[in-house]
C-alpha cells in the first residue's frame, strides 16, 4: 500500500553512522535522521529529531515508521526495539547497519514488512553486503508472505504464513487457489492448482492457499490471500454521517461475500472531495477516494440503475455504479446500486489482467501508515536494485 513519502528512520550513535546516514540521504531523498543532541548540529541535508536516550526515543516514534535503518551494533538494537515489537504482520521494517557501513542486515519483519528488500537497497547504495537470514530466502525457496507482498496482496490470516513456508521449504506442493494468477506463476511447480467453487474448499485438501476476493466456506488453516481487485462506487447526500456509509457498504460486502480487505479503492463524484463521511471511511479502510467529473460518469453508458434524481440535481445520470465501472478499468459490475436512506453503494470487480482506469479529477489516499517507502533515487550510473 502506497503510504507518506518520507517514511523511513535512521539511528545513529556515533560520527560514523552519521557520515553513512548522510551518505544514504544523498540518494534518498526524505529520511529522518534520529541522533544524539551532541550530533545534530554536525547534520545537514536530512530531517534532524534529536533524543537523550535512545531506548526512549526507539519506544516513541517505532511504529510511526514502516521502516527502520539502525547504523550501530546488533545488540543494541534488539535491546531497544524488544518492548516494541507487536507481530511480524504489523511491525515495521528493521535493518540493522554496523558502524564501518560493511553490512546491511535484514533483523524484523522480512517478508511483510519488506525489511529484506529495504536491506538489499541500504546495501546497493552503500556498496555493503545485504544479509539475509529467512530460510525460504536462504534456500532460493519462494515465501508466501514475500510474494503476497509484492502482488499488493493482504494476508487475512497471517498465523497461517508459517506452514505454508515450511512447506514450501520442504519442496512439498501446496494446493493453491489463484484464479487471478497473482502468485501462481511465482510458485511455479510448487503450486498446485485447485478450484473452489460455491461449494467451498475441497474437505479433502485440509492445507493450501485462497487467493480470492470472496468468502465461501474455507477451512481454519487455509491461508487467506485478498486481492485488490474490488472498488466501491458510493454517492450520498450531503453531510451523510460516517456510520451510515460504513454502514451500507458492510452490509453489502457481507451480502454478497465479499471480503472487505479486497477493496482496492472507493471512487465517487468529484462534488464530494471534502465530504466528511467518505474521508472518513478512507481513512478507516486505508484506502484511496478517487473522484470523477460528471463529464466522465456521463460517459458510461448502460448503467443498470440510472438516477433521475442524481440528474436533476448534480446533472449525472449515475454516480455509484458509474464511478465503481471507471476505477475498475475495463472491469464488471458485481453488485448493482444497494441503497440506505442517504447512502448508495455498487461494487465492480477489476479484471484479472487489469488495465488502467479512465483518469480521476483527484486521488485522495488516507492519512493511515502502510508498509511502504519512496524508492531510493538511483546512483549515478547505477540502477534501483530490483528484489
Amino acid at each position: 500500500m502506497a503510504t507518506e513519502p518520507h517514511d523511513i528512520a535512521v539511528w545513529v550513535l556515533t560520527p560514523n553512522g552519521l557520515d553513512l546516514a548522510q551518505r544514504l540521504s544523498r540518494c534518498w531523498t526524505g529520511l529522518n535522521l534520529h541522533c544524539p543532541l551532541r550530533l545534530a548540529g554536525a547534520c545537514q541535508h536530512m530531517t534532524v529529531r534529536p533524543f537523550e536516550r535512545l531506548i526512549e526515543a526507539v519506544a516513541e516514534n517505532f511504529h510511526r515508521y514502516s521502516g527502520h535503518i539502525f547504523i550501530m551494533a546488533t545488540g543494541i538494537v534488539v535491546r531497544g526495539i524488544a518492548p516494541v515489537l507487536r507481530h511480524k504482520s504489523v511491525d515495521p521494517a528493521v535493518v540493522v547497519v554496523d558502524d564501518a557501513g560493511r553490512f546491511a542486515i535484514s533483523l524484523v519483519a522480512g517478508h511483510i514488512g519488506g525489511a529484506n528488500r529495504l536491506a538489499k537497497d541500504v546495501a546497493a547504495r552503500l556498496e555493503a553486503v545485504a544479509v539475509i537470514t529467512t530460510a525460504t530466502d536462504s534456500h532460493g525457496r519462494p515465501a508466501i508472505d514475500a510474494l503476497a507482498m509484492e502482488a499488493g496482496l493482504k494476508i487475512e490470516n497471517p498465523a497461517a504464513v508459517k506452514a505454508i513456508n515450511m512447506a514450501l521449504l520442504a519442496g512439498e506442493p501446496v494446493a493453491l487457489h489463484d484464479p487471478g494468477a497473482w502468485v501462481a506463476e511465482a510458485l511455479g511447480g510448487s503450486a498446485l492448482p485447485i478450484v473452489c467453487g460455491a461449494q467451498g474448499w475441497p474437505e479433502e485438501i485440509p492445507q493450501g492457499i485462497f487467493v480470492d476476493d470472496r468468502c465461501p466456506s474455507l477451512p481454519s488453516d487455509l491461508l487467506v490471500l485478498r486481492p485488490p481487485s474490488l472498488v466501491a462506487g458510493i454517492g450520498c447526500n450531503r453531510n451523510t454521517p460516517a456510520e451510515e456509509i460504513v454502514g451500507l457498504l458492510h452490509d453489502v460486502l457481507a451480502a454478497h461475500r465479499l471480503s472487505p480487505l479486497s477493496l482496492a479503492a472507493i471512487a465517487s463524484v468529484d462534488l464530494k472531495q471534502d465530504e466528511g463521511g467518505l474521508l472518513s471511511l478512507a481513512n478507516t479502510l486505508a484506502v484511496p477516494l478517487v473522484f470523477y467529473s460528471r463529464e466522465s460518469l456521463n460517459q458510461v453508458r448502460h448503467v443498470p440503475h440510472p438516477s433521475p434524481m442524481a440528474v436533476k440535481h448534480i446533472g449525472v445520470q449515475s454516480v455509484c455504479e458509474a464511478a465503481a465501472l471507471l476505477s475498475a478499468g475495463n472491469g464488471t459490475l458485481i453488485v448493482p446500486k444497494q441503497k440506505s436512506a442517504n447512502v448508495t453503494v455498487a461494487i465492480a470487480r477489476r479484471p484479472s489482467s487489469w488495465s488502467a482506469p479512465v483518469p480521476a479529477t483527484s486521488i485522495i489516499f488516507p492519512s493511515a501508515r502502510g508498509k511502504c517507502w519512496p524508492s531510493p533515487t538511483p546512483l549515478s550510473g547505477m540502477a534501483p536494485t530490483s528484489t
